[in-house]
C-alpha cells in the first residue's frame, strides 16, 4: 500500500495528471422519490426539449488543443465529488451526480429550483 502511495506521490510531484476510472453508482431506471417540478398534468409536460449534462470544462489555449495526441488527458474544473449541471438552453436548470443505469450513463437529480406555479 505505501508503495502505491509513494508511486502516486512522485507522479503527481511531475506535474502530469494521473488518469483513473471511477465507479459509477448502479441505478434502478426510473427509480425517483422526490416531488416533480410540475406537480399534475399540464401542457408542457408534451414540448419535447434536449436537456445537456455538463461534467466540467477545461482551459487551455488553442495550441495545446491542436497538439493533443491520443489518450492524452485534460484535467476539468470539477471534482469528482462535485455535482454535474443539468443545462437547458445555455441555463443551468438542475443539478446531480453521474449514475450508470444498465450500462449507461444516466444522472441523478439531486438539485431543483423551487417548484413551478402555474
Amino acid at each position: 500500500m505505501s508503495q502505491m502511495i509513494e508511486s502516486f506521490m512522485n507522479d503527481s510531484a511531475t506535474g502530469v495528471p494521473r488518469a483513473q476510472p471511477i465507479a459509477l453508482d448502479e441505478m434502478v431506471r426510473g427509480a425517483g422519490a422526490g416531488p416533480a417540478l410540475v406537480g399534475t398534468a399540464h401542457p408542457l409536460h408534451a414540448v419535447k426539449v434536449k436537456l445537456s449534462v455538463c461534467v466540467g470544462q477545461a482551459a487551455l489555449t488553442l495550441g495545446d488543443l491542436l497538439g493533443a495526441r491520443e489518450n492524452e488527458v485534460l484535467p476539468l474544473d470539477r471534482a469528482v465529488d462535485q455535482p454535474v449541471d443539468l443545462v437547458l438552453e445555455g441555463k443551468v436548470v438542475a443539478r446531480g451526480q453521474l449514475v450508470a443505469v444498465d450500462g449507461c450513463f444516466a444522472v441523478r437529480v439531486t438539485e431543483l429550483p423551487l417548484p413551478l406555479k402555474f
